[in-house]
């Protein structure tokens, strides 16, 4: 079995700040449209939200990226191309693994920007665009069903949620620390992370430094019991109420 550390929504260069913390929840904004869209930032209700987060960058009449795309059915629909999508084909993930998306937020108003764990995604199907798009998916508009973005472009389909609260559990980065430092948990140790072979990224005391760029982190955890205990208890926070 595989975690994918999956970097999702605004930061710095993708749409110009961190995604912002409402009322206690965390709200992942999108990033701007690219090669297809029907989406605006106001069709999703984002778009005070957005204009802030961008300092007026970007308005609710801005397309968006909806993707992941979270449904009703409490499904989420993630599509992924190119170089990232060739990296998880080659680290071998598919049905029955876990992405674990995270991105940049900070507090409406105030406070740091840190990295938190914001939603899941159990892959259940993983569709190949190459061979069309099914109808389900034109109906709601997902991007990468609208306009094929590479030559590779599929869509991951399976059980998910976003989370409704902005609890300590999800956030990443450690107190008071730059967002690319993390507290990581007991049984990630090196080598066992992509992209995060570097030794001088895994510092003593339980931490982390993260890479700043890249979107799929995957971590192969075997038949392990703690890493499978941890996703348990990752989900169970995002699915709480």
């Amino acid at each position: 079995m595989r975690i994918i550390f999956s970097r999702k929504g605004f930061d710095s260069a993708a749409g110009g700040g961190a995604s912002p913390i409402v009322n206690g929840r965390p709200i992942s904004l999108p990033i701007p449209a690219g090669a297809a869209s029907k989406t605006s930032y106001d069709h999703l209700g984002l778009g005070e939200l957005v204009e802030t987060a961008s300092r007026t960058k970007l308005s609710g009449d801005s397309l968006c990226h909806h993707d992941p795309m979270f449904v009703e059915t409490g499904r989420c629909h993630f599509g992924q191309c190119g170089a990232a999508q060739t990296h998880l084909v080659n680290q071998g993930v598919g049905i029955g693994d876990v992405f674990v998306f995270f991105g940049l937020f900070r507090e409406e108003g105030s406070g740091e920007p840190h990295h938190r764990i914001f939603g899941y995604l159990e892959i259940a199907e993983i569709i190949d665009l190459t061979r069309g798009a099914p109808q389900h998916l034109l109906d709601s508009a997902h991007p990468h069903a609208l306009a094929m973005h590479h030559g590779n472009d599929v869509v991951y389909s399976g059980p998910g949620a976003t989370a409704n609260r902005a609890s300590e559990a999800l956030r990443l980065t450690v107190p008071d620390g730059p967002p690319s430092l993390w507290n990581r948990p007991d049984w990630l140790k090196r080598g066992g992370l992509s992209y995060h072979d570097r030794a001088d990224r895994w510092i003593r005391g339980g931490k982390l430094r993260s890479v700043a760029r890249g979107q799929e982190f995957v971590a192969d955890i075997g038949r392990r019991s703690a890493p499978r205990e941890w996703l348990d208890q990752i989900i169970a926070e995002i699915r709480a109420t």
